[in-house]
């Protein structure tokens, strides 16, 4: 073996080299090189990564809710606290009551109640008589006629014993009365500490007399002083028992005056104290947050639900005191494994259905918006069920029956069933983890979808909410009997059987939620239901009025189409309805140039095509398909219908003219060219639907049995077998979906009904031939002879004939209907 150098390359080394790689690394290397592939991807793991927030997958979900009943009982796992909520608020109105009412006391106007009552002494010292002082000091000192306190006294008398109350003894003016002040401002010092309130604020603010007060200055310089309403009333405070009246004999001067000084006081009604409401309940707020909650304390192995108990809502509240104690003890790394459990959980439904979507659902991947929508449907209904599905509304059937209706009438039933699946488990195992939740709500999915084949009315929607929810109360009802041990105790179990009704009065508001909210599905999800159908299949339509007035043969020919198809489309188990609507939409693009088909020209008119080149006349033909789109687009007409009008022709081949130019090709080897098959053909698509399947071969067999000069039974058939044959042959039927069973069943009903238009029928006594010239009414007088007739083309080429042949022309059908045409051939 060389250490150094190029190592020799085996036999087999080589040979491996040639090996093809694993499924799974082919179908890497092709996503990676498939840009759609990657988007429609990058979407999905968008989703998936959204739904873990949703689903809040890091978090074990809850799964008690009001009202279950607990058979064995539940013991506490850990050690743990509840808030006792009762008690806590008992403790912060407690701790809010203990606050007491804010006063704010402003103690400066005690000094200019000092200074008033110098002023006013000195003003009656110098008055010689009662008249001479002021009305306000008159009625301080109550010196007025009705303010005299004794009877027999008058106000001069009252005047005359203040003003020698007053006076100085010694002579010196002023004397006294610094003496009163000076004993006056020690007299209100109590008042100075704890200040005076009118009493009306007590009843204003409901303070009762009994509770205590907070004095505070203004300026906050002191500390708060409690004291009881009464204590700063003046009426109390000068009582006899009150601060003030109490005190009088201490100041002997003062003493002498105090019938004059009570009066002065109450005059002059000194108020300090101001009650501040906002300081005070902000004091509250503050004390009442402040105060501590009051916890219930429990140990592992307390009995938190005993067995066979209800969970009521004190229970519940313990419950989930427990679960989020456990929750905060939870450790990152166990939280990751959850979110990593749930990440493998949406990735195998994601798988299986995106399995399911890429082989049979491509048009949830045609359009980058068809497939957001369809996740984000599912990502809205995961949130609004885990918010529903918590107490008390316990109503996550609503999203679920409401997405499944949709996606059941929008995608069909075997997609709408995955996505039940899917979005039972999802939100089983977001809410209650229990399987009698997954049983009941895939029973009510299962439901909706079945009875959803079609919505031929709006009753059709509420009906199904009806019926879920018959479905949900027997299931619902059936797994809570199953899981008691007692089944007799069960069937009274009331908790249980307000549980099933509320969950089956959910069931039908969805039913009634969807029904009334149809218009926008349709819209938002671009399907047609067959009550959209039913309106739009009305002859009134504009663009169907329209037709009727610009090509009435065309016109005929649709309504024909539509009555053939829909028996077709029934027959094999496909949607009739769509097909009929279709068929009256499908050639409404002849409209725009009715004179090149040759259903809207009379015999002896003009042919538009005598001077085009067959590859022109083609490209007319061939455009009515883009016309018609065109039509469809600005009238609005939905995506069904529109590709009704595209693929009805699918890539068949405009045969009269391309053997037109075959003819002109042979004649002159310049014009090879101009026989290009491709230059000849629809651009398609093919159908893509067994509607527009059978709507094809019905479009087919219609146009080219115009051209029967014997419709009978056999040729009817002959012509139809070879239709379809050749539109077999060529391929049209390949993405379509339709099985040679189906298509043999489409035959039979297309021959059965071409035969029943083209029924014999008796010749009356004034139909007779001698009543006429000899073979006036025969299929060949009435074939044209003319060389304008038989050349006039039609875009369905009869198919009955080879490819070698010369095609008959195909007569220009008139107003009456075919059967009323062919009456007379029999």
């Amino acid at each position: 073996m060389p250490l150094f150098g190029p190592k020799k390359t085996t036999r087999t080394s080589r040979a491996a080299t040639l090996r093809p790689s694993s499924g799974l690394g082919r179908w890497v290397d092709v996503t990676l090189r498939n840009r759609e592939a990657l988007w429609q991807l990058g979407l999905l793991f968008i989703a998936i990564l959204l739904f873990l927030p949703a689903v809040e997958a890091w978090r074990t979900p809850f799964p008690y809710r009001l009202g279950d009943r607990v058979s064995h009982g539940l013991l506490a796992k850990i050690d743990f606290r509840r808030l006792d909520i009762y008690r806590t608020y008992v403790a912060r109105d407690n701790a809010e009551s203990s606050v007491l009412p804010i006063f704010y006391h402003d103690w400066d106007s005690l000094d200019e109640l000092v200074l008033r009552l110098r002023s006013d002494l000195s003003e009656v010292a110098n008055a010689n008589t009662v008249e001479e002082l002021s009305p306000q000091a008159r009625a301080a000192f109550g010196l007025t006629a009705l303010d005299t306190p004794q009877a027999g006294m008058d106000m001069h008398t009252e005047f005359s014993t203040l003003k020698a109350l007053v006076a100085s003894e010694d002579g010196v003016e002023g004397n006294r009365i610094d003496t009163l002040i000076k004993e006056f401002e020690k007299f209100i010092q109590p008042i100075r500490r704890t200040g005076l309130a009118d009493p009306e604020v007590f009843d204003t603010y409901q303070i009762p007399p009994e509770s205590m007060i907070s004095v505070v200055r203004d300026d906050m310089a002191a500390s708060p002083v409690t004291v009881f309403p009464n204590n700063v009333q003046l009426d109390e405070v000068l009582g006899k028992t009150g601060q003030l009246g109490k005190t009088w004999q201490t100041f002997p001067e003062l003493n002498r005056l105090e019938r004059f000084l009570s009066r002065w006081l109450t005059a002059r009604n000194p108020i300090t104290l101001r009650y501040n409401d906002e300081a005070t309940q902000l004091a509250r707020r503050a004390a009442r947050e402040a105060a501590e909650p009051v916890y219930d304390e429990y140990h592992r192995g307390d009995v938190l639900v005993e067995p066979g108990a209800v969970i009521d809502i004190d229970r519940l509240e313990v419950l989930q005191a427990e679960f989020d104690a456990m929750e905060e003890l939870a450790t990152p790394g166990e939280q990751l494994v959850r979110v990593g459990t749930i990440l493998v959980l949406l990735v195998v439904l994601a798988v299986l259905n995106g399995y399911y979507v890429v082989r049979n659902e491509s048009r949830l991947l045609a359009k980058p918006l068809s497939l957001i929508l369809f996740l984000s449907t599912m990502l809205i209904a995961v949130l609004i069920g885990r918010w529903l599905s918590y107490d008390p509304w316990r109503a996550e059937v609503i999203p679920l029956a409401a997405v499944v209706m949709i996606f059941a009438i929008s995608y069909g039933q075997v997609l709408a069933t995955l996505t039940a699946l899917s979005l039972c488990l999802i939100l089983t195992v977001s809410t209650r983890a229990n399987l009698p939740q997954f049983i009941v709500l895939m029973s009510v999915a299962a439901t909706c979808i079945m009875r959803l084949s079609q919505v031929p009315s709006r009753s059709t929607l509420i009906k199904v909410g009806i019926w879920s929810g018959l479905v949900y109360f027997l299931v619902s009802l059936g797994v809570g009997v199953v899981s008691h041990q007692t089944y007799i105790q069960a069937w009274t179990d009331w908790e249980l059987i307000k549980s099933s009704a509320r969950g089956a009065a959910w069931c039908v508001a969805a039913g009634y939620l969807v029904a009334g909210s149809l218009p926008f599905i349709e819209s938002l999800f671009g399907v047609v239901t067959d009550i959209s159908l039913l309106e739009m299949s009305d002859v009134s339509h504009p663009l169907l009025q329209e037709l009727v007035r610009r090509a009435p043969g065309t016109y005929n020919h649709s309504m024909t189409v539509a009555s053939i198809g829909e028996g077709a489309a029934d027959a094999i188990g496909a949607n009739g309805l769509l097909v009929r609507v279709g068929a009256y939409f499908h050639d409404i693009g002849k409209m725009l140039k009715p004179k090149y088909f040759i259903e809207n020209t009379r015999k002896g008119e003009e042919n538009k095509h005598d001077k085009l080149a067959p590859a022109m006349s083609a490209l007319i033909i061939i455009g009515h398909v883009k016309d018609g789109v065109d039509l469809a687009n600005q009238h609005n007409l939905p995506q069904q219908l529109i590709d009704f009008i595209e693929q009805h022709h699918g890539t068949t081949l405009v045969e009269f003219f391309f053997r037109q130019a075959q003819g002109k090709a042979s004649e002159q080897p310049d014009h090879r060219t101009d026989a290009d098959e491709s230059m000849f053909r629809y651009p398609g698509p093919k159908p893509q639907t067994k509607e527009a399947g059978v709507l094809m071969l019905a479009d087919a067999v219609e146009s080219a049995s115009r051209t029967l000069s014997e419709p009978t039974p056999a040729s009817i058939e002959n012509l139809v077998n070879k239709i379809v044959m050749k539109k077999l042959l060529d391929g049209q039927f390949e993405e379509s979906g339709l099985t040679l069973t189906e298509i043999r069943i489409v035959e039979e009903s297309l021959i059965k009904s071409l035969t029943g238009i083209y029924h014999g029928r008796i010749k009356y006594p004034d139909q007779q031939a001698p009543t006429k010239k000899a073979g006036d009414d025969s299929p060949a007088a009435r074939k044209p002879t003319d060389k304008a007739s038989e050349q006039k083309p039609s875009d369905d080429p009869p198919e009955e004939q080879e490819p070698n042949e010369e095609p008959e022309p195909p007569e220009a059908p008139s107003e009456e209907e075919p059967s009323q045409q062919r009456k007379d051939s029999a």
